[in-house]
């Protein structure tokens, strides 16, 4: 009875790295995307870092809802430091079909609403109200259930402080997992016997 378990366990974990199911109905993808990494060694001494944690689950095959949190701060020498930070809901849609070039790739579009803000220290201009972003990415599934990305987007800030709206463009990367859900679960443990 052990030996056999054992076996269903290997099955059914080989069975999960296949590349068929990541983006399907009742999966789950967890991870961060990661933009604005510098660590500056001249005088400057700059130091900025933002990190976007993310969860959401597949309703239907190729869309995602969940949530992300959204932290970031930016600071130099002799200089204001800017913290940014939000709290919301995202969207996710992947393209139908795997890229011909890449076989192991897709392209998606993510939007995010929630609340956050961008506030500098000494005045520099703050603004906390509707958090958005908007824009396209690719996804490269190094095994079926990890994929690296790349994530290109408009985010914008919008509400009360010194200055009433505040925007920028940004280019991040990140890394998420793709958990079968439980219904996916079910299915594979039933196709391992």
């Amino acid at each position: 009875m052990k030996k056999l378990l054992i076996l269903n366990l290997i099955a059914l974990f080989a069975f999960g790295l296949s590349a068929r199911a990541q983006i399907q109905q009742g999966n789950v993808f967890v991870g961060a995307n990661f933009a604005n990494i510098n660590l500056g060694l001249d005088n400057a001494k700059v130091f900025s870092l933002s990190i976007s944690p993310k969860a959401a689950w597949f309703v239907q095959d190729n869309v995602a809802l969940g949530g992300y949190l959204n932290f970031g701060v930016q600071s130099a020498h002799n200089s204001n430091t800017i913290i940014n930070y939000g709290v919301g809901a995202l969207g996710r849609y992947y393209t139908g079909s795997d890229v011909a070039i890449i076989q192991h790739g897709r392209f998606f579009a993510e939007g995010t609403v929630g609340f956050g803000g961008l506030n500098a220290s000494n005045g520099g201009g703050n603004t906390n109200g509707i958090d958005f972003s908007v824009g396209p990415g690719f996804a490269y599934f190094v095994t079926p259930n990890i994929g690296i990305e790349t994530l290109f987007k408009y985010n914008g800030v919008g509400g009360f402080g010194s200055a009433g709206y505040q925007s920028n463009l940004m280019l991040s990367f990140g890394l998420q997992i793709y958990l079968p859900g439980k219904g996916t679960a079910k299915k594979m443990a039933g196709d391992v016997k």
